[in-house]
């Protein structure tokens, strides 16, 4: 059996049940463990599935992203403890990008008394809070508005991203796994692009409850980040995998 058909017959295995081990894939294909983990590799770097204590399951798809309203109500506290530790990484007097995201307004918060540095978003409810909480010099990015989440995306806000000179950024994640930061939405991607590329330092800052969503656009491959803030839900098998691949991840407490 080639590595397609067997690759086909995992999808096809994990359609009928949540998850299979290892070994029992290996056993029903008749092929060695690193045969498998091969092909499950492989299937990993198309977004189709994702390894995980205990075996490997199915990536899910996603095809729209929650409002900013469904999203202010979930992981409010695992938000709060990354937006501590991303807040910690902040030199004085640094330029710093926050993307959209309930997250990135939790930095923003947390940040707000710092009015030596200058804050770049493409969020209006960040703008609209550090207006009236923060003497900080502030930029918003401008773009096609979404109104769902409050955002300014496109190749325009993209452009003025691209025109200035960042210190750190932290980059928003609905939908990330081992290899890519997805999105649903095609014209976020070359905003986030756009502020990894502006950016000294980049950082993914998003609970675990997102990673194993898969979004159709790949947005940033997880190596061109310089670290992960994530929170003590992410998977001990994911996160060990993560480091072992050169991956810095921090998990907030």
């Amino acid at each position: 059996m080639i590595p397609a058909q067997r690759q086909q017959t995992i999808l096809k295995t994990l359609s009928q049940r949540e998850v299979a081990s290892i070994m029992e894939l290996a056993e029903a294909l008749g092929v060695s463990h690193m045969t498998v983990r091969r092909d499950i590799q492989s299937l990993e770097q198309q977004g189709r599935v994702l390894l995980i204590s205990g075996g490997v399951r199915l990536a899910e798809q996603i095809e729209t992203e929650p409002s900013r309203k469904v999203k202010t109500a979930l992981q409010s506290i695992e938000k709060a403890l990354i937006a501590r530790a991303a807040a910690a990484l902040v030199a004085p007097g640094a330029t710093v990008y926050l993307d959209a995201g309930t997250t990135c307004l939790a930095i923003a918060i947390q940040l707000a008394h710092r009015n030596d540095i200058t804050v770049l978003t493409n969020d209006f409810a960040i703008v609209s809070y550090l207006i009236g909480n923060s003497q900080c010099e502030l930029y918003h990015t401008g773009g096609h508005v979404i109104r769902e989440n409050e955002s300014g995306v496109g190749e325009r806000a993209a452009r003025f991203i691209a025109s200035v000179n960042i210190d750190i950024a932290f980059i928003s994640a609905s939908s990330w796994d081992m290899y890519y930061i997805s999105t649903p939405t095609e014209s976020k991607a070359p905003v986030k692009q756009a502020a990894v590329a502006a950016s000294a330092k980049k950082i993914l800052v998003s609970d675990a409850t997102k990673y194993g969503k898969v979004g159709f656009f790949k947005a940033v491959p997880l190596t061109d980040l310089d670290c992960i803030i994530t929170d003590g839900g992410l998977d001990p098998v994911v996160h060990k995998a993560m480091v072992a691949s050169g991956l810095d991840v921090i998990i907030a407490s």
